[in-house]
């Protein structure tokens, strides 16, 4: 009687590599004491153009990788290959005309019968579409996240991210012993420049105002938002009051100097401003939303004492 058991494990082989061959993935092995490739499949050339029989060792692999990756990835790979651990990795691969492609390694580590580390196999993934989807996600994420922080019409920050910055530069304030002022603004008469105007230009209005304001305050944590309506504030960290009350009436001159016609303004024929200026060195009664209160009132004050001018605590 033939036997046949040989026959059958090499069709067993052939019909394995056939299928490994047929798939996507591009599977590899890699022989621990040599650090050469036993093995690589065809695919690699559709995906990357190097040759087959190119991948000759790990150096290839590693050479091929981009520089921005290669430390990274081959020392997580080695490390992890050495402590026995199966392991995944993703990096930009050249192709042969100097492009890059994203690729995921997900690696096997085989041991032989003395537990020791004896060979490597694993398959090599195209996760380009992947990443490009990943990345553009996180764009939109961080679009989305920019939004939800800017106020629409004027690009300044919101009236959310104007409670996240006082928050922190109010603790910062009060461990620091620092002085933190407060300025609100509000543009005169602007209800009766929406009727005159109409909303659109009553909007080029805001954006302007908006614009003027980003030149008045100078330093890197002055921070500005839309308070709400026609109505804006500028927090200053580590201002005094005579600093805070110049920056206020910076902001009242260049809102004037601006000559933005307001025909139906009941001051001047031009937009101005009436401005709110408070200083504190928060303590630990004190509440930052008590303090804004006040500032408030100020600026209510500099409105009923004739608009166009700054009211403050000193």
């Amino acid at each position: 009687m033939k036997d046949n058991t040989n026959e059958g494990m090499d069709t067993d082989s052939d019909v394995y590599r056939t299928l490994l061959e047929s798939t996507r993935a591009i599977p590899w092995k890699i022989d621990w004491q040599t650090m050469q490739f036993a093995y690589i499949g065809p695919q690699i050339e559709a995906l990357l153009g190097w040759s087959q029989d190119s991948w000759v060792s790990v150096e290839d692999w590693a050479q091929r990788m981009h520089p921005e990756d290669r430390d990274k990835v081959v020392n997580f790979c080695v490390s992890q290959s050495q402590a026995g651990t199966d392991h995944e990795a993703d990096y930009r691969a050249l192709t042969a005309d100097g492009r890059y492609v994203w690729i995921r390694d997900v690696v096997h580590v085989v041991r032989n019968e003395d537990g020791e580390v004896h060979a490597l196999v694993g398959f090599m993934f195209d996760i380009s579409e992947r990443k490009k989807n990943e990345q553009e996600l996180v764009r939109l994420q961080k679009e989305l996240e920019d939004l939800s922080f800017k106020d629409g019409l004027t690009g300044v920050a919101n009236r959310r991210m104007f409670d996240s910055v006082l928050s922190l530069e109010w603790s910062n304030a009060r461990r620091n012993h620092q002085p933190l002022s407060l300025i609100l603004l509000d543009i005169d008469y602007f209800k009766q420049y929406n009727d005159f105007y109409g909303h659109l230009q009553g909007d080029d209005c805001l954006m302007h105002v908006a614009r003027i304001l980003e030149s008045a305050a100078t330093r890197a944590r002055d921070f500005i938002a839309r308070f709400g309506g026609e109505e804006f504030v500028l927090v200053l960290p580590e201002t005094d009051a005579p600093a805070a009350e110049k920056v206020a009436q910076r902001c009242r001159t260049l809102i004037l100097d601006a000559r933005i016609p307001h025909e139906s303004s009941e001051s001047l024929p031009f937009l101005t401003a009436s401005l709110g200026v408070g200083t504190i060195i928060p303590s630990h009664g004190d509440e930052p939303s008590e303090f804004v209160d006040e500032v408030d009132r100020l600026l209510y004050k500099a409105k009923q004492e004739g608009r166009n001018r700054v009211e403050s605590m000193a």
